[in-house]
Protein backbone atom coordinates (compact mmCIF):
# COMPACT_ATOMS: atom_id res chain seq x y z
CA UNK A 1 0.00 0.00 0.00
CA UNK A 2 1.39 3.38 -1.03
CA UNK A 3 0.01 6.65 0.29
CA UNK A 4 0.39 9.96 -1.55
CA UNK A 5 -0.37 13.53 -0.51
CA UNK A 6 0.47 16.79 -2.20
CA UNK A 7 0.30 20.41 -1.09
CA UNK A 8 1.49 22.92 -3.68
CA UNK A 9 4.68 21.24 -4.95
CA UNK A 10 5.51 19.45 -1.70
CA UNK A 11 5.11 15.71 -1.91
CA UNK A 12 4.85 13.09 0.85
CA UNK A 13 4.98 9.38 -0.02
CA UNK A 14 4.95 6.30 2.16
CA UNK A 15 5.18 2.59 1.32
CA UNK A 16 5.92 -0.63 3.17
CA UNK A 17 8.53 -2.83 1.47
CA UNK A 18 6.94 -6.16 0.39
CA UNK A 19 8.50 -9.22 2.01
CA UNK A 20 8.81 -10.69 -1.49
CA UNK A 21 11.46 -8.04 -2.23
CA UNK A 22 13.73 -9.14 0.62
CA UNK A 23 17.39 -8.96 -0.45
CA UNK A 24 16.83 -6.39 -3.19
CA UNK A 25 18.54 -3.01 -3.41
CA UNK A 26 16.87 0.14 -2.12
CA UNK A 27 16.82 1.79 -5.56
CA UNK A 28 15.13 -1.29 -7.07
CA UNK A 29 12.55 -1.45 -4.28
CA UNK A 30 11.86 2.29 -4.54
CA UNK A 31 11.28 1.93 -8.30
CA UNK A 32 8.69 -0.77 -7.53
CA UNK A 33 6.96 1.08 -4.69
CA UNK A 34 6.90 4.48 -6.40
CA UNK A 35 6.69 3.35 -10.03
CA UNK A 36 5.13 6.60 -11.24
CA UNK A 37 8.45 8.39 -10.67
CA UNK A 38 11.54 8.05 -12.85
CA UNK A 39 14.50 6.05 -11.52
CA UNK A 40 16.75 9.11 -11.80
CA UNK A 41 14.37 11.15 -9.63
CA UNK A 42 14.21 8.36 -7.01
CA UNK A 43 18.01 8.02 -7.02
CA UNK A 44 18.31 11.76 -6.39
CA UNK A 45 15.84 11.58 -3.49
CA UNK A 46 17.76 8.66 -1.91
CA UNK A 47 21.13 10.42 -2.21
CA UNK A 48 19.77 13.69 -0.82
CA UNK A 49 18.05 12.01 2.13
CA UNK A 50 14.57 12.94 0.94
CA UNK A 51 13.77 9.22 0.60
CA UNK A 52 14.36 7.48 3.94
CA UNK A 53 14.24 3.87 5.18
CA UNK A 54 12.63 3.63 8.64
CA UNK A 55 13.46 7.33 9.07
CA UNK A 56 17.16 6.73 8.36
CA UNK A 57 19.14 7.74 5.30
CA UNK A 58 20.46 4.87 3.22
CA UNK A 59 22.40 4.32 0.00
CA UNK A 60 20.84 3.24 -3.31
CA UNK A 61 22.76 -0.08 -3.23
CA UNK A 62 21.79 -0.97 0.36
CA UNK A 63 19.84 -4.23 0.51
CA UNK A 64 16.53 -4.36 2.35
CA UNK A 65 15.01 -7.16 4.41
CA UNK A 66 11.34 -6.50 3.72
CA UNK A 67 8.83 -4.83 6.02
CA UNK A 68 10.71 -1.52 6.22
CA UNK A 69 8.81 1.73 5.72
CA UNK A 70 9.98 3.98 2.90
CA UNK A 71 9.10 7.65 3.25
CA UNK A 72 9.59 10.53 0.87
CA UNK A 73 9.39 14.20 1.75
CA UNK A 74 10.43 16.24 -1.25
CA UNK A 75 9.60 19.19 -3.44
CA UNK A 76 8.68 18.31 -6.98
CA UNK A 77 11.01 19.96 -9.46
CA UNK A 78 10.24 20.44 -13.11
CA UNK A 79 12.04 18.13 -15.52
CA UNK A 80 14.45 20.65 -17.04
CA UNK A 81 15.26 18.55 -20.08
CA UNK A 82 11.69 18.85 -21.36
CA UNK A 83 10.93 21.93 -23.40
CA UNK A 84 7.44 23.44 -23.79
CA UNK A 85 6.51 23.80 -27.46
CA UNK A 86 3.50 25.40 -29.12
CA UNK A 87 2.05 22.39 -30.93
CA UNK A 88 -1.72 22.24 -31.64
CA UNK A 89 -3.72 19.80 -29.52
CA UNK A 90 -7.17 18.38 -30.30
CA UNK A 91 -8.63 18.46 -26.77
CA UNK A 92 -11.88 16.53 -26.34
CA UNK A 93 -12.35 17.23 -22.61
CA UNK A 94 -10.52 19.17 -19.90
CA UNK A 95 -11.15 20.03 -16.26
CA UNK A 96 -8.98 20.57 -13.15
CA UNK A 97 -7.91 16.90 -13.08
CA UNK A 98 -7.86 15.56 -16.63
CA UNK A 99 -7.10 16.30 -20.25
CA UNK A 100 -8.61 13.90 -22.78
CA UNK A 101 -7.23 14.43 -26.27
CA UNK A 102 -7.44 13.01 -29.77
CA UNK A 103 -3.89 12.24 -30.90
CA UNK A 104 -3.14 12.59 -34.61
CA UNK A 105 -0.98 10.22 -36.65
CA UNK A 106 2.72 11.12 -36.74
CA UNK A 107 2.90 12.60 -33.23
CA UNK A 108 5.35 10.87 -30.85
CA UNK A 109 3.96 10.77 -27.30
CA UNK A 110 7.13 11.02 -25.17
CA UNK A 111 10.65 12.36 -25.83
CA UNK A 112 13.19 9.64 -26.55
CA UNK A 113 16.34 9.12 -28.56
CA UNK A 114 15.78 10.84 -31.88
CA UNK A 115 12.64 12.61 -30.64
CA UNK A 116 13.77 15.08 -27.94
CA UNK A 117 11.27 17.69 -29.10
CA UNK A 118 8.11 17.92 -31.15
CA UNK A 119 6.28 15.36 -28.99
CA UNK A 120 2.91 15.31 -27.28
CA UNK A 121 4.69 15.86 -23.95
CA UNK A 122 6.28 19.08 -25.26
CA UNK A 123 2.86 20.24 -26.47
CA UNK A 124 1.24 19.47 -23.11
CA UNK A 125 3.85 21.49 -21.22
CA UNK A 126 3.05 24.52 -23.39
CA UNK A 127 -0.71 24.08 -22.97
CA UNK A 128 -0.48 23.45 -19.20
CA UNK A 129 2.89 24.51 -17.68
CA UNK A 130 2.05 23.08 -14.23
CA UNK A 131 2.36 19.58 -15.76
CA UNK A 132 6.13 20.02 -15.40
CA UNK A 133 5.84 18.84 -11.78
CA UNK A 134 3.67 15.79 -12.53
CA UNK A 135 5.49 12.55 -13.42
CA UNK A 136 5.96 12.30 -17.23
CA UNK A 137 3.90 15.49 -17.56
CA UNK A 138 0.78 13.54 -16.60
CA UNK A 139 1.04 10.92 -19.34
CA UNK A 140 -0.12 7.58 -17.93
CA UNK A 141 -0.43 5.53 -21.13
CA UNK A 142 0.78 5.85 -24.71
CA UNK A 143 -0.24 5.42 -28.31
CA UNK A 144 2.28 4.53 -31.00
CA UNK A 145 3.49 7.40 -33.19
CA UNK A 146 1.18 6.48 -36.09
CA UNK A 147 -1.81 5.33 -34.04
CA UNK A 148 -4.61 7.88 -33.70
CA UNK A 149 -7.25 8.48 -31.08
CA UNK A 150 -8.00 9.03 -27.43
CA UNK A 151 -5.51 9.47 -24.60
CA UNK A 152 -5.99 10.71 -21.05
CA UNK A 153 -3.50 12.94 -19.20
CA UNK A 154 -3.51 13.66 -15.44
CA UNK A 155 -3.14 17.33 -14.49
CA UNK A 156 -2.10 16.81 -10.86
CA UNK A 157 -0.45 14.19 -8.69
CA UNK A 158 -3.58 12.74 -7.01
CA UNK A 159 -5.23 12.30 -10.42
CA UNK A 160 -2.03 10.74 -11.78
CA UNK A 161 -1.85 8.21 -8.94
CA UNK A 162 -5.55 7.39 -9.35
CA UNK A 163 -5.25 6.76 -13.10
CA UNK A 164 -2.12 4.63 -12.67
CA UNK A 165 -4.00 2.49 -10.13
CA UNK A 166 -7.01 2.19 -12.48
CA UNK A 167 -4.75 1.06 -15.32
CA UNK A 168 -3.07 -1.50 -13.07
CA UNK A 169 -6.50 -2.74 -11.89
CA UNK A 170 -7.59 -2.97 -15.56
CA UNK A 171 -10.68 -0.83 -14.93
CA UNK A 172 -9.89 1.68 -17.69
CA UNK A 173 -11.89 0.81 -20.81
CA UNK A 174 -9.90 1.22 -24.05
CA UNK A 175 -11.54 0.30 -27.33
CA UNK A 176 -9.81 0.45 -30.70
CA UNK A 177 -10.74 -0.05 -34.33
CA UNK A 178 -8.26 -1.84 -36.58
CA UNK A 179 -8.33 -2.82 -40.24
CA UNK A 180 -6.56 -6.14 -40.74
CA UNK A 181 -5.65 -8.16 -43.81
CA UNK A 182 -7.68 -11.33 -44.34
CA UNK A 183 -11.29 -12.34 -43.72
CA UNK A 184 -11.96 -13.11 -40.06
CA UNK A 185 -14.85 -15.48 -39.50
CA UNK A 186 -15.53 -14.50 -35.90
CA UNK A 187 -14.18 -12.60 -32.93
CA UNK A 188 -12.34 -13.98 -29.93
CA UNK A 189 -9.70 -13.33 -27.29
CA UNK A 190 -5.93 -13.40 -27.57
CA UNK A 191 -4.21 -14.12 -24.26
CA UNK A 192 -0.53 -14.34 -25.13
CA UNK A 193 2.42 -12.77 -23.26
CA UNK A 194 4.33 -9.99 -25.02
CA UNK A 195 8.00 -9.14 -24.65
CA UNK A 196 10.94 -7.80 -26.64
CA UNK A 197 11.64 -9.68 -29.88
CA UNK A 198 14.65 -11.99 -29.50
CA UNK A 199 16.42 -10.79 -32.66
CA UNK A 200 14.94 -7.40 -33.59
CA UNK A 201 15.05 -5.01 -30.61
CA UNK A 202 12.71 -2.55 -32.34
CA UNK A 203 9.93 -5.12 -32.29
CA UNK A 204 7.81 -6.81 -29.68
CA UNK A 205 6.63 -10.41 -29.99
CA UNK A 206 4.64 -13.16 -28.32
CA UNK A 207 7.25 -14.75 -26.05
CA UNK A 208 6.91 -17.12 -23.09
CA UNK A 209 8.91 -14.80 -20.85
CA UNK A 210 6.84 -11.74 -21.79
CA UNK A 211 4.32 -9.84 -19.67
CA UNK A 212 0.67 -11.00 -19.64
CA UNK A 213 -1.36 -9.45 -22.45
CA UNK A 214 -5.07 -9.85 -23.19
CA UNK A 215 -6.94 -8.49 -26.24
CA UNK A 216 -10.63 -9.08 -26.99
CA UNK A 217 -11.68 -8.58 -30.62
CA UNK A 218 -14.87 -8.82 -32.65
CA UNK A 219 -15.74 -8.29 -36.30
CA UNK A 220 -17.39 -5.00 -37.30
CA UNK A 221 -17.33 -5.39 -41.08
CA UNK A 222 -15.85 -7.85 -43.61
CA UNK A 223 -14.44 -7.03 -47.03
CA UNK A 224 -13.08 -9.30 -49.77
CA UNK A 225 -9.50 -9.13 -48.49
CA UNK A 226 -9.70 -7.35 -45.14
CA UNK A 227 -11.73 -7.12 -41.93
CA UNK A 228 -12.60 -4.14 -39.75
CA UNK A 229 -12.41 -5.22 -36.11
CA UNK A 230 -13.09 -3.72 -32.70
CA UNK A 231 -10.39 -4.54 -30.13
CA UNK A 232 -10.79 -4.03 -26.40
CA UNK A 233 -7.64 -4.10 -24.29
CA UNK A 234 -7.39 -5.59 -20.82
CA UNK A 235 -3.67 -4.83 -20.64
CA UNK A 236 -1.57 -2.14 -22.29
CA UNK A 237 1.64 -3.71 -23.59
CA UNK A 238 3.79 -1.99 -26.19
CA UNK A 239 2.38 -2.64 -29.70
CA UNK A 240 -0.13 -5.06 -28.13
CA UNK A 241 -2.83 -5.00 -30.83
CA UNK A 242 -0.29 -5.01 -33.64
CA UNK A 243 1.52 -8.01 -32.13
CA UNK A 244 -1.62 -9.98 -31.27
CA UNK A 245 -3.25 -9.49 -34.67
CA UNK A 246 -0.01 -10.48 -36.42
CA UNK A 247 0.18 -13.53 -34.14
CA UNK A 248 -3.29 -14.53 -35.43
CA UNK A 249 -2.01 -14.04 -39.03
CA UNK A 250 -4.25 -11.00 -39.51
CA UNK A 251 -1.68 -8.17 -39.54
CA UNK A 252 -2.86 -4.57 -39.58
CA UNK A 253 -3.14 -2.90 -42.96
CA UNK A 254 -0.19 -0.55 -43.40
CA UNK A 255 1.87 -2.07 -40.57
CA UNK A 256 5.29 -2.52 -42.15
CA UNK A 257 6.88 -3.60 -38.86
CA UNK A 258 4.57 -6.54 -38.14
CA UNK A 259 2.91 -7.13 -41.50
CA UNK A 260 5.81 -6.83 -43.89
CA UNK A 261 5.83 -5.03 -47.22
CA UNK A 262 2.75 -3.51 -48.86
CA UNK A 263 0.12 -6.05 -49.92
CA UNK A 264 -2.12 -5.31 -52.90
CA UNK A 265 -5.11 -7.69 -52.77
CA UNK A 266 -5.84 -9.82 -55.84
CA UNK A 267 -8.30 -8.07 -58.12
CA UNK A 268 -8.05 -4.76 -56.23
CA UNK A 269 -9.35 -1.79 -58.19
CA UNK A 270 -6.92 0.97 -59.25
CA UNK A 271 -8.58 3.20 -56.62
CA UNK A 272 -7.99 0.69 -53.79
CA UNK A 273 -4.42 0.14 -54.95
CA UNK A 274 -3.80 3.90 -54.98
CA UNK A 275 -5.29 4.40 -51.48
CA UNK A 276 -3.25 1.49 -50.08
CA UNK A 277 -0.04 2.85 -51.59
CA UNK A 278 -0.74 6.23 -50.02
CA UNK A 279 -1.58 4.85 -46.56
CA UNK A 280 1.80 4.73 -44.85
CA UNK A 281 0.89 3.78 -41.26
CA UNK A 282 -0.86 1.04 -39.32
CA UNK A 283 -4.65 1.22 -39.57
CA UNK A 284 -5.33 1.57 -35.85
CA UNK A 285 -7.52 4.10 -34.04
CA UNK A 286 -8.28 4.43 -30.30
CA UNK A 287 -11.98 5.18 -30.68
CA UNK A 288 -13.40 4.93 -27.16
CA UNK A 289 -12.00 5.60 -23.66
CA UNK A 290 -13.77 5.12 -20.35
CA UNK A 291 -12.62 5.57 -16.73
CA UNK A 292 -13.67 6.58 -13.24
CA UNK A 293 -13.12 10.31 -12.80
CA UNK A 294 -10.43 10.75 -10.08
CA UNK A 295 -12.28 13.36 -8.01
CA UNK A 296 -15.93 13.00 -9.07
CA UNK A 297 -15.72 9.20 -8.72
CA UNK A 298 -18.18 8.66 -11.57
CA UNK A 299 -17.70 6.75 -14.80
CA UNK A 300 -16.90 8.97 -17.79
CA UNK A 301 -16.57 7.93 -21.41
CA UNK A 302 -15.45 9.64 -24.60
CA UNK A 303 -15.52 8.65 -28.26
CA UNK A 304 -13.90 10.13 -31.38
CA UNK A 305 -14.54 9.36 -35.04
CA UNK A 306 -11.96 7.73 -37.29
CA UNK A 307 -9.56 10.18 -38.93
CA UNK A 308 -10.13 11.00 -42.61
CA UNK A 309 -7.34 8.79 -43.97
CA UNK A 310 -8.62 5.74 -42.04
CA UNK A 311 -12.20 6.34 -43.22
CA UNK A 312 -10.98 6.77 -46.81
CA UNK A 313 -9.17 3.43 -46.53
CA UNK A 314 -12.31 1.65 -45.31
CA UNK A 315 -14.35 3.24 -48.10
CA UNK A 316 -11.81 2.04 -50.69
CA UNK A 317 -12.11 -1.55 -49.40
CA UNK A 318 -15.92 -1.25 -49.48
CA UNK A 319 -15.73 -0.29 -53.16
CA UNK A 320 -13.27 -3.14 -53.86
Amino acid sequence: MTEHTQQDKQIVLEAVVPMTMSGQRLDQVAAHCFSEYSRSRLQAWIKSGQLMVDQRQAKPKDKLLGGETLTVQAELQAEERWVAEEIPLDIVFEDDDLIVLNKPAGLVVHPAAGHAQGTLLNALLYHCPELATVPRAGIVHRLDKDTTGLMVVAKNLPAHCDLVEQLQARTVSREYEALVYGMMTAGGTVEQPIGRHFHDRKKMAVVETGKPAVSHYRVIQRFESATLVKVKLETGRTHQIRVHMSYLHYPLVGDMLYGGRLRLPKGASPHLQSVLQGFSRQALHARRLGLIHPSREEYCEWQVDRPADFQQLISAFEQG
